[in-house]
């Protein structure tokens, strides 16, 4: 499910910590109670995508958990996750979106570089292991 899926890469690259933990322990208390968004990417019966919309304050979200397993991975899924949660973030009224990511997840940083994320300097994160922060100005 959404926990399995997003452990798979955080295990990978030893970037799992507990408000990681926390967040797919609860994701209902922690992102959806929150005035937050998840959407699943689905095959057949399988969760094999994930992205979420996280409510940091109004009119701003962080945009966190966006994974693919691999096996899936170069198929667009991360493409159509992130439009959603852009086209999700205006019809709502968000002014702006910020994510935490890491040095090491390349194709994720090329990813978001493309739909005009800019890198501001990390702070309140909420990792310790995010030594990368983007925002995009909707």
């Amino acid at each position: 499910g959404f926990k399995s899926l997003n452990l798979e890469w955080l295990d990978k690259y030893n970037l799992t910590e507990s408000h990681d933990l926390m967040v797919l322990d609860d994701p209902k208390g922690t992102i959806l109670d929150k005035g937050g968004f998840i959407w699943l990417a689905m095959d057949d019966k399988e969760i094999i995508g994930s992205a979420a919309l996280v409510k940091e304050q109004e009119g701003e979200f962080e945009l966190a958990k966006m994974a693919v397993k691999s096996a899936y991975r170069g198929r667009g899924i991360s493409k159509l996750l992130i439009e959603t949660c852009l086209q999700k973030a205006k019809e709502i009224g968000a002014k702006k979106l910020s994510l935490f990511s890491n040095h090491q997840l390349l194709t994720a940083l090329k990813l978001y570089e493309k739909y005009g994320f800019y890198y501001v300097e990390v702070e309140h994160s909420p990792f310790v292991t995010a030594d990368i922060k983007m925002e995009l100005v909707l």
